[in-house]
C-alpha cells in the first residue's frame, strides 16, 4: 500500500547510522576486526520520517545505546528484517463520495432485502421537497401519506414545500458544491421533466431499485410514460406517481359554449377582452399553454404538424420554422387577455383564485380533478366543468426521486412504495381526496371500478391525449416567450 504519514521517534535514525558508518570503517581498518568495534560518540535523537512505502531492505541489528564514554559493542550480526510502519487511515464515511448516480447495489443499502430497508427506515425523517401551491395535495399528503407513513413504518414525513422543483435541484447542487456528498438535506423530490434531465445528466440521482420495491409489480416498466420522462430515459433513477392530464377548466354558467379547439380558445379570448389568461412562464402551467399553442402553429406549418417535433432532441431548424408565428399568434392575443395582458399571474394558485372571483372565465391545466376538488372546497363555483380540446392537450407523468446524497434512502423508498402501491393510488383518486389517475397497470385497474368521478370532471378517456415534447425543447420555449412576448 502506497501512503505518505509523519511519525515522529519511532526510529532513532541516527544513531544507527552512525553504528553503520563505524563498522563500515572498521571493517576497512588494518587494526580493527569485524567482532569487535570501539564505539566512542553514539548521540541519539528524534527525527521525522516520512514513509512513502513498506519496504523490506538490509539492516544493522544493534543494541541502541546513549553514551558519553567508550562502549564496546561486540557481536554485530547483520540480518533482514522487515520493517513495518503502521500509516493511520482516516475512515471514509457512508455513502459516495463524490457526484455521481449511485446504483442500489453501490450504496449504504447494497444486499439488504426489502424487509431490512423497512426495517433501516423505521424511526427516520424524511425531507419530501415538492410543489406546495394545491391545498388539496397538500391535505393529500399531510393527511393519508403522513399518517400511513407513520403508523404502518414509523417513518416521519415532513413535506417541505417549494413554489418550483429547481429549487430543490439546486438546493442539491450547492450541497455538492459544498462537499456534502452524503448528508444532503434533500431526502426526496416531486419531480419530471426538464428537471430530472439536469439532475440525472449531473449524476445527482440513486438509482436502480425498480426491481427491490413491490408496489413496482403493478407498473407496466416499458410504457413509454414509465420508462421515458419527456424523452429522457428514467433509468430505475425516479418512481412514477401520477399521470398529469391537461385540460380546459371553465364556468358553464358564464360560458356556456366554451372553445372547441386551440385557434378558437384564441379567437374567444378577443371577442370577449379580459376573460382569459395564463400564467407567465416558466412556470410550469403557463409554459404548457404555450406549449399548445406551439403545437397549433405546427400543425400548419410542419408537413407532419406537431409530430414532427415530439419524440426528438431539440432541432433548432424546426424551432425557427414554428416560434416566430408562435410569437406572433401570442403577441396578437396579449391586448385581449385579462388586464390587457399588462400582467400575467405568476403561478397557478395565482390562476385559481382569478377563477374563482370570476374574473376569468376558462382557462388551460394540468390535472381536471382539480377541479372538483375545489368545487367541494367552495373555491370554484359550482357551474365549473372541464373537457378536452378537439386539437388534443398535452399530458405526461409525474415522478418522485432520491438524490445521491440523501441520508434517509430506505425511508425514500419506502415512502416511495407507500405512493405507488395500490392503496395509495386507490385514496388519491377519490375526488374527494384529490381525484388523480393512477399510473398502475391494466391489471390493477379492477381496483378502481367503484371510484366514483365528480360532476366537474371530465372523463380522461374522452381526452384526445398529445404526447409531450423532449426536454430541451421546453426551456428554449419558454425562453423564446420571456424574449419575444413577455419583453416585447
Amino acid at each position: 500500500m502506497r501512503g505518505t504519514t509523519r511519525s515522529k521517534g519511532l526510529l532513532r535514525l541516527a544513531a544507527l547510522l552512525s553504528v553503520m558508518a563505524l563498522v563500515a570503517a572498521a571493517c576497512g581498518s588494518e587494526e580493527a576486526t569485524p567482532e569487535t568495534v570501539v564505539v566512542t560518540s553514539i548521540v541519539t535523537e528524534q527525527v521525522e520520517v516520512v514513509v512513502t512505502e513498506v519496504v523490506t531492505e538490509e539492516v544493522v541489528v544493534t543494541e541502541e545505546v546513549v553514551v558519553t564514554e567508550e562502549v564496546v559493542v561486540t557481536s554485530i550480526v547483520t540480518e533482514t528484517v522487515e520493517v513495518e510502519v503502521e500509516v493511520p487511515v482516516e475512515a471514509e464515511p457512508m455513502g459516495p463520495s463524490g457526484p455521481g448516480l449511485l446504483d442500489l447495489n453501490d450504496s449504504e443499502l447494497a444486499g439488504m432485502s426489502w424487509d431490512e430497508i423497512v426495517a433501516a427506515a423505521e424511526g427516520t425523517r424524511l425531507n419530501w421537497f415538492m410543489w406546495g401551491g394545491s391545498a388539496v395535495i397538500n391535505g393529500y399528503i399531510n393527511g393519508w401519506v403522513k399518517d400511513q407513513a407513520m403508523e404502518r413504518y414509523g417513518i416521519d414525513l415532513n413535506q417541505v414545500r417549494i413554489t418550483d422543483t429547481v429549487n430543490a435541484v439546486d438546493t442539491v447542487i450547492s450541497e455538492t458544491e459544498a462537499g456534502e456528498f452524503a448528508s444532503g438535506s434533500v431526502d426526496m423530490i416531486w419531480i419530471n421533466g426538464e428537471n430530472f434531465k439536469t439532475m440525472k445528466n449531473a449524476g445527482l440521482l440513486f438509482c436502480g431499485y425498480w426491481d427491490i420495491m413491490p408496489s413496482m409489480a403493478n407498473v407496466d416498466q416499458t410504457a413509454g410514460p414509465i420508462a421515458f420522462d419527456f424523452g429522457t430515459p428514467v433509468d430505475e433513477c425516479e418512481v412514477p406517481w401520477n399521470q398529469a392530464q391537461s385540460a380546459v377548466f371553465y364556468n358553464s354558467a358564464l360560458l356556456p359554449n366554451p372553445p372547441a379547439d386551440m385557434d378558437a380558445m384564441l379567437a374567444q379570448a378577443c371577442e370577449n377582452p379580459g376573460t382569459f389568461t395564463y400564467p407567465a412562464p416558466p412556470d410550469f402551467t403557463g409554459s404548457v399553454f404555450v406549449r399548445h399553442v406551439f403545437y397549433n402553429e405546427a400543425d400548419k406549418i410542419l408537413p407532419g404538424g406537431h409530430t414532427d417535433m415530439v419524440g426528438i432532441p431539440f432541432d433548432q431548424a424546426i424551432y425557427d420554422q414554428v416560434a416566430p408565428a408562435t410569437w406572433a399568434t401570442l403577441n396578437a392575443v396579449e391586448p385581449c387577455l385579462w388586464r390587457g395582458g399588462e400582467t400575467y399571474p405568476v403561478d397557478l394558485p395565482a390562476l385559481h383564485q382569478l377563477y374563482a372571483n370570476q374574473e376569468v372565465t376558462h382557462f388551460l391545466a394540468y390535472g381536471p380533478a382539480a377541479a372538483g376538488s375545489n368545487v367541494d372546497s367552495g373555491l370554484f363555483p359550482e357551474a365549473t366543468r372541464t373537457y378536452g380540446l378537439d386539437s388534443g392537450q398535452i399530458g405526461n407523468t409525474n415522478f418522485v426521486t432520491i438524490p445521491y446524497n440523501s441520508p434517509n434512502k430506505a425511508a425514500a423508498l419506502v415512502v416511495a412504495d407507500l405512493l405507488l402501491s395500490i392503496d395509495g393510488q386507490l385514496e388519491k383518486a377519490y375526488p374527494d381526496v384529490w381525484g388523480q389517475i393512477n399510473v398502475l397497470n391494466s391489471a390493477a385497474q379492477v381496483h378502481f371500478a367503484d371510484v366514483p368521478r365528480h360532476p366537474s370532471v371530465v372523463d380522461p378517456g374522452l381526452i384526445r391525449s398529445l404526447g409531450e415534447l423532449l426536454g430541451d425543447w421546453v426551456p428554449a420555449i419558454e425562453e423564446g416567450w420571456v424574449q419575444n412576448v413577455a419583453q416585447n
